[in-house]
């Protein structure tokens, strides 16, 4: 094949169109989420039959309220008992899940009872956002759009993830954030076959929600601070605060798991006990119930108090914990933007001077950034719900500030950790394949033992069964040094087997036979996709000019890429002072 930049074809166009049609569909998922979810609070809190957006403190049922979120969190039980086990949750990890592990297959129950039990866990008062759930929606329907047609698993995958971003700006109006969100934790790739489709599925999503008169920006902001060193150091500093916030979050959130996996109840109970939790906390306060969006605004208006923002990030904190430990169903990145703005609010007073609500708005992007590890994703994500580009500057300075903490703190993110803990290991740093920057003559050996196109059979199988002989298989030149073929046992048995006279010479023996090389100036990645292809381990490399062989490639020169790799990475942090005592990994053998 040519090389070049990318290896996407035309059939991308397909995949992009079959994108518009998901991001229409997540569309009307996002917005019967959101309706469901102000059904579901208006019948909980009010009695009343009613899409309205009526805030839970005007509820009238004082003390009974305590109750509301244990009857949603029953029902949310039952139905993961007896539904679907994967609506538990806040949708992100099992997202990741079903495109690693389950070849990117959704099933139709997640489609349909995801979205309403996250409808009746937040109406009746969960801390929730409603980004995790229709994520997990979005990509449902994808998957199961994918499903009826001929794709293939990696275009099943990107149109799971089409619909998780057209769900993501359907709620919230940020389809840049949504397609950054792809890139940094759900394609697990990097290319225009899987970036272009998603990306148009986010463009569509976004000017259909525009069409149905959704808000854009959701919690315009028009704030900002001038930028000096001093600034940098505050930016910085609000960065290391969210930073620790959010994994001191994360371990809460898988502490209160673990706390649930010693009870001695079955799991479809756990989800009452954190109702419980979240009842008493919204007596406490209640603007801590459902999904919040009041709050963030009021924090970027500036309008709350230092001690009023304090209890709310307490009492946010433990019931969100509580109740996402508990495995009820639940999105995670509003009561992130919540919890991190209250800290902002919380410790403003002793920040330099700025717009009000500057560094709440600093707060909440640095803390998401940090507990999903998605820095990018963060920072794009509050510009598009404010409006204000200005603020790029620091909100990228504080992201990246709680994105190094967080890495250099916890092995994993909020987002993996479930994952991990079901005995998945994942990765989720981008890197070229070295393979495609390596060159055959970088790694082949040049010194090539050979055999002569006179050697007879009988005397190829004395050679190869004597003790000395160092490799399984060897190939045959002519006196030109052209290879004529590649001699190993097994082809040594065959032809005995075949009763061939055994002073039949190697290049009557191999006459005919198509013989595979390659070439010194080659990259590695197509020899290696040559050998899996052909299940061959070694090749003979030959001139492009004469054919004259130059060299032998085996997989065990294939490991010299990784064993470099791995030496060089330990020379460099040996020099720091950090790989210190590290053993680089030895070369391999000839």
């Amino acid at each position: 094949m040519p090389l070049g930049d990318f290896t996407t074809n035309p059939r991308v166009l397909v995949v992009a169109a079959l994108a518009a049609l998901v991001g229409t569909f997540g569309v009307g998922a996002g917005v019967v989420l959101l309706n469901l979810i102000r059904l579901c609070t208006n019948l909980a809190y009010f009695g009343r039959f009613s899409l309205a957006d009526l805030p839970l403190r005007l509820s009238p049922l004082g003390l009974a309220a305590v109750v509301v979120p244990v009857i949603g969190a029953l029902i949310v039980g039952l139905m993961a008992r007896y539904g679907s086990e994967k609506i538990r949750g806040h949708g992100i990890p099992e997202a990741i899940e079903a495109i690693l592990l389950g070849r990117s297959r959704l099933d139709w129950k997640v489609a349909i009872l995801k979205p309403l039990s996250s409808a009746i866990v937040i109406g009746s008062g969960g801390p929730f956002g409603a980004e995790g759930p229709i994520i997990m929606t979005g990509g449902a329907i994808g998957s199961l759009i994918a499903q009826v047609l001929p794709v293939s698993d990696s275009e099943r995958k990107t149109l799971l993830v089409a619909g998780a971003a057209a769900g993501m700006t359907t709620v919230f109006g940020t389809p840049i954030a949504a397609v950054m969100l792809a890139v940094e934790l759900l394609l697990f790739e990097w290319t225009p076959r899987s970036f272009i489709p998603v990306a148009v599925a986010a463009i569509i999503a976004d000017v259909e929600r525009t069409a149905l008169g959704l808000p854009s920006p959701l919690f315009p902001f028009l704030g900002g601070m001038d930028t000096s060193a001093t600034a940098l150091l505050a930016w910085l500093l609000i960065g290391l605060l969210s930073g620790l916030l959010s994994g001191l979050l994360t371990r809460l959130v898988y502490a209160c798991e673990d706390g649930f996996l010693k009870l001695p109840i079955h799991w479809m109970w756990w989800p009452m006990l954190g109702g419980v939790v979240v009842g008493v906390g919204g007596l406490i306060e209640p603007r801590a119930l459902g999904v919040g969006y009041a709050n963030i605004a009021a924090m970027l208006q500036g309008g709350v108090v230092p001690t009023s923002a304090l209890l709310l990030l307490v009492v946010k904190a433990i019931i969100w914990a509580v109740a996402l430990g508990s495995g009820t169903s639940g999105g995670v990145l509003a009561p992130l933007l919540i919890m991190g703005g209250a800290m902002g609010a919380a410790l403003a007073h002793i920040f330099p001077a700025a717009s009000p609500g500057f560094w709440a708005l600093m707060a909440m992007c640095a803390t998401m950034g940090g507990t999903m590890r998605s820095p990018l994703t963060a920072t794009f994500f509050a510009v598009e719900l404010t409006g204000n580009t200005h603020v790029l500057l620091p909100l990228i300075t504080a992201c990246v500030t709680a994105h190094a903490v967080t890495v250099l703190l916890m092995r994993r993110s909020i987002l993996t950790e479930k994952v991990a803990r079901r005995g998945h290991h994942l990765a989720r740093e981008y890197r070229v394949d070295p393979f495609a920057l390596t060159r055959v003559q970088e790694v082949m050996a040049t010194k090539v033992e050979t055999l002569p196109e006179t050697m007879t059979l009988r005397e190829v199988t004395a050679f190869l069964t004597d003790p000395t002989t160092r490799h399984p298989s060897f190939p045959v030149i002519d006196a030109d040094r052209r290879v004529l073929g590649i001699v190993s046992p097994p082809a040594v048995m065959a032809w005995r087997r075949q009763g061939i006279r055994r002073d039949t010479p190697l290049r009557t023996l191999l006459a005919g036979q198509p013989v595979v090389t390659a070439y010194p100036d080659e990259y590695l990645e197509g020899i290696v996709n040559r050998m899996m292809a052909l299940n061959i381990g070694r090749l003979p490399v030959i001139a492009r000019d004469d054919g004259r062989l130059v060299g032998y490639i085996g997989w065990k020169d294939l490991l010299h890429v990784r064993g470099k790799i791995v030496a060089e990475e330990t020379q460099r942090m040996a020099f720091f002072g950090i790989g210190r005592g590290r053993r680089a990994v030895p070369a391999v053998a000839e």
